[in-house]
């Protein structure tokens, strides 16, 4: 229970330092912008809001401005489809449906990796 408080305390403090220390969008022409958010409307991001790794893909999202729809893994039908599709209940994951194909990538890293090669 005290992990749990202090888990949940600590995740809203870095939740706060996100929001005041955040950079600058990303700045692209209209038609450029609209390309990224077609291609957005591809991804969701299966996150928790207060865990440290998933604002670290919400951080990159926001620099680059790519506006990508965000499920909270904690409530139904969002935990059931991460653990039943997904394969595993971790945080961040990216769903990508591409080409009639899905593809569930885990690890901020990566995540954030993918986002810069596509929108960076």
């Amino acid at each position: 229970m005290l992990l749990k408080l202090t888990r949940k305390g600590l995740g809203r403090i870095i939740m706060a330092i996100d929001h005041l220390t955040r950079s600058a969008q990303k700045t692209r022409s209209p038609d450029e912008q609209a390309s990224v958010e077609e291609a957005a409307r591809h991804l969701a991001l299966y996150q928790f809001t207060a865990c440290p790794f998933c604002i670290m893909v919400r951080r990159a999202m926001h620099h680059l401005n790519v506006p990508i729809e965000l499920r909270d893994a904690q409530t139904s039908p969002h935990r059931e489809d991460l653990i039943n599709q997904g394969g595993k209940l971790q945080t961040p994951c990216l769903k990508i449906d591409e080409n009639d194909q899905t593809t569930w990538l885990y690890e901020s890293r990566d995540i954030i990796n993918y986002l810069e090669e596509h929108f960076g």
